[in-house]
């Protein structure tokens, strides 16, 4: 019924930039929440930013100064802005849509590496 897909994923050295996108499709007829979450074999899933209706943000301490989130003008997109990588941001994101139902996307790469 719902389809989230991330794209935008890659390989970057320290200091710079990428900008990850999910398009959300589907059964979908409003705004919902959408999410950024990432995940590592070392490290557990790790929640990164979220976006609700009107545009209301919310980030992870670990992530603030640096990633940005914003919606896309196509409906139920929205894309994770991220500067200044570190290698520690190196993980598998994921994108999420919540409908109170959480859907998930199955995540892009993205690496930190000189």
């Amino acid at each position: 019924q719902v389809q989230v897909v991330e794209s935008g994923g890659g390989l970057v050295q320290p200091g710079g930039s990428l900008r990850l996108s999910c398009a959300a499709s589907g059964r979908i007829f409003s705004d919902y929440p959408m999410a950024w979450y990432r995940q590592t074999p070392e490290r557990p899933r790790e929640w990164v930013a979220t976006i609700r209706s009107g545009g209301i943000t919310n980030y992870a301490d670990f992530v603030k100064a640096r990633f940005t989130i914003s919606r896309g003008s196509a409906k139920n997109t929205v894309y994770l802005q991220m500067d200044n990588l570190k290698p520690d941001d190196a993980a598998d994101y994921y994108c999420t849509l919540d409908r109170g139902l959480m859907y998930w996307g199955k995540g892009t790469l993205v690496s930190v590496s000189e």
